[in-house]
């Protein structure tokens, strides 16, 4: 074989260097707002335990905030950030899409179900949890499944897929329900419940287990009624941003298919947890299981 004319090896190294750091692609959306500021903005819900919440002294904890706080690891990685800070953005259940939309956050892990219809408004990450949509209600209530509630008072958190789900009874099965709405400030349905002003609260199953624990006599209380819905849980992200989802989704794929997602489980709902040591004990359903085996995006409706 000849040796290279002289010329074209000055040429070759020359490039070489060149190649060897030339620029990334141009970022764009959210990870060019990350990577500009240097910081990423995690939504959280205060009050949402075990998924998200914070405790008396300021700390921000929880099932779903684990997952948020390796992703914004994947993003550091992605963008070669080691300084990446990440800035807390409280949300309630009422502005949670807003503060995805206005760019107050980047993204929110909470306990937000992904559906069609708010995939108009928001994009979704690959689903962190399935829960499935029952009621609390006094054990003595007489309240046994959803038939029982024709007439009843039901308390639920407005803008929830629970009060849609109670309006769609009300519509096709005639069931006359008293829908009493409540925020996140002020009266919520766990102290509406509690106060007598209402029948039963229906919200996601574990969120409900949460509530019991938060009840003066949790052996007074029940979880009962036949699912009306799965909710498939989401992180919350800023809608035709495919690069940013491309690094959630393949972080939390990461995390569920190496077994993290496992340790994740049994820290928030096999183990007692912050502030008061309660445990869940709220064994993985098939659905988790199917879930952390095949890693998707997919609502339930």
């Amino acid at each position: 074989m000849s040796p290279l004319p002289f010329q074209l090896l000055v040429s070759l190294a020359l490039i070489g260097p060149t190649l060897a750091h030339a620029a990334p692609p141009e970022l764009d959306g959210t990870l060019r707002k990350i990577a500009s500021s240097g910081s990423i903005a995690l939504g959280y819900h205060e009050s949402t335990p075990p998924f998200t919440f914070r405790t008396a002294d300021g700390k921000v904890m929880g099932y779903s905030y684990d997952f948020a706080l390796k992703i914004a690891e994947a993003v550091k990685r992605e963008l070669n950030l080691p300084a990446l800070q990440i800035v807390q953005v409280p949300f309630t259940t009422q502005n949670r899409f807003p503060t995805i939309q206005n760019g107050s956050a980047d993204l929110s892990c909470g306990a937000t179900t992904n559906t069609l219809e708010r995939q108009k408004i928001v994009a979704f990450s690959n689903t962190i949890f399935v829960a499935g949509s029952r009621l609390m209600t006094r054990k003595d209530s007489g309240i046994k499944d959803f038939t029982d509630l024709t007439g009843k008072n039901v308390v639920t958190f407005a803008a929830s897929t629970s009060e849609k789900m109670l309006r769609k009874l009300n519509a096709e099965q005639n069931r006359r329900i008293h829908i009493v709405s409540t925020f996140d400030r002020g009266e919520t349905p766990f102290s509406v419940l509690q106060a007598s002003h209402a029948d039963a609260y229906m919200m996601d199953d574990v969120l409900l287990y949460a509530a019991i624990h938060e009840t003066w006599r949790p052996a007074e209380w029940t979880v009962t009624g036949t699912p009306q819905s799965f909710e498939a849980y989401g992180c919350i992200l800023r809608k035709d941003d495919p690069a940013f989802k491309k690094v959630v989704d393949q972080e939390i794929a990461r995390i569920m298919k190496s077994g993290e997602a496992d340790a994740i489980y049994r820290k928030w709902l096999l183990s007692p947890i912050p502030p008061k040591g309660i445990n869940f004990g709220l064994t993985m359903s098939d659905a988790m299981v199917d879930l952390f085996k095949n890693p998707n995006d997919k609502p339930y409706y």
